[in-house]
C-alpha cells in the first residue's frame, strides 16, 4: 500500500489516535479503497493530490464541515472532495465510512472516454466539490464495494469494474449525458474471439477491466457496455463463470488438490473458491469430486 500511504487524505485519518483504518488496497488503473472508522475528530484536509470519493455507512448525524456546522452526515451520504480542494471536518460520535481515491489522469481519462471527444472546456475534466451528497445508486454502489475482497485476485475484475462505474456514475452526473451516447452495438466477431482467446488463456490470474479493454482498444467505459451487448452478461461476470466452468471440469478429473485448482482458476484462496463455487453449482466442489469418483465406471 505504499502508494496509498502517500495519499494526503489517507495520511491525514492515519495520523489521528482515533481514526482508525478497517481495510485498504491499491485497486490498480490509479485507484485506491479505504474502510475507516472514527469518532470524536477533527481532521483537516489541505489540498490534496488525489480526488475522493466517500460514503458514510453508518452514523455521522454528528460530522460537519467547520465552514457549513448547519449541514451533517448521515448514513448512505457522500461527498465528493477533488484534488486541491481545502476542508476542515468535525466528528461528533462514531462514524463508519468508505473512500475510494482517484488520481486526476484517472478521472481525466475517463471524462475524454465518456465524452468520447476532447472537451470543450477544462472544467470537464475536473472534479466538482459536494457535501453531503444524496445519490442512492453510488451509495448502494459504495456498499457493494465494501463487501468484495479486495485483495482476492478472483475478485480484482469485479472491484476495477465497480470502481470504473462508480467515477463514471460521478462524472456523468456533473457534466450531463452527452447527446449521441453510444451504448447500443456488440463488438466485431474477431474480437470476440480475441477476448475469449485471452481470457480462456489468462483465467489463472488477476485480470482488470483496463486490461481487458486494451485488448480490444476501447474505453472501459465503452468495452464494459460493448462486452455486455456481444456476451449477455458484464465482464466480470462472464470470467468469474469461466473460471468456475474451468474449475468444475478440473475437479471431475479428480487429479489435483483443492488448492491447486483454486489458484489454477484465479482464486487466491481455497476457501474463497469453495465459496463461489457452492454459490453457484449449489455443492461444494469435494462433494462433486465424491460424486464424480463413486459414479460407475470409474
Amino acid at each position: 500500500m505504499a502508494a496509498l500511504e502517500q495519499n494526503q487524505v489517507f495520511q491525514s485519518l492515519s495520523s489521528s489516535p482515533n481514526a482508525r483504518l478497517l481495510r485498504g488496497a491499491e485497486l490498480g488503473d490509479e485507484l485506491a479503497a479505504a474502510l475507516w472508522s472514527n469518532h470524536h475528530d477533527a481532521r483537516d484536509y489541505q489540498g490534496p493530490e488525489h480526488h475522493t470519493l466517500s460514503c458514510y455507512l453508518a452514523g455521522g448525524t454528528g460530522t460537519f464541515r467547520r465552514e457549513r456546522p448547519g449541514a451533517k452526515g448521515a448514513p448512505d451520504k457522500l461527498c465528493v472532495l477533488p484534488a486541491g480542494h481545502e476542508s476542515s471536518w468535525v466528528i461528533n460520535g462514531d462514524i463508519r465510512l468508505a473512500h475510494l481515491y482517484v488520481s486526476p489522469q484517472r478521472f481525466a481519462a475517463n471524462a475524454v472516454a465518456l465524452l468520447d471527444r476532447e472537451p470543450r472546456e477544462p472544467r470537464e475534466l475536473q472534479l466538482r466539490e459536494s457535501t453531503f451528497l444524496e445519490d442512492p445508486r453510488l451509495a448502494a454502489q459504495f456498499r457493494q464495494l465494501v463487501r468484495l475482497d479486495w485483495d482476492e485476485p478472483g475478485e480484482r475484475l469485479l472491484t476495477s469494474s465497480l470502481a470504473q462505474e462508480m467515477i463514471d456514475h460521478v462524472l456523468l452526473s456533473q457534466v450531463g449525458l452527452r447527446q449521441g451516447l453510444r451504448l447500443k452495438g456488440g463488438l466485431a466477431p474477431h474480437l470476440r474471439r480475441r477476448l475469449v482467446d485471452y481470457i480462456e488463456q489468462h483465467l489463472g490470474e488477476p485480470l482488470s477491466l483496463d486490461e481487458l479493454a486494451r485488448q480490444a482498444a476501447l474505453s472501459e467505459y465503452h468495452f464494459a457496455r460493448m462486452f455486455r451487448e456481444s456476451f449477455g452478461l458484464p465482464p466480470h461476470r462472464y470470467v468469474l463463470q469461466r473460471r468456475l466452468l474451468r474449475a468444475r471440469e478440473l475437479l471431475l478429473r479428480g487429479r489435483l488438490a483443492l488448492g491447486e485448482i483454486a489458484l489454477a482458476c484465479g482464486f487466491s484462496s481455497a476457501s474463497h473458491f469453495s465459496n463461489r463455487f457452492r454459490a453457484t453449482f449449489g455443492a461444494a466442489p469435494g462433494l462433486l469430486r465424491g460424486v464424480a469418483r463413486s459414479a460407475p465406471g470409474r
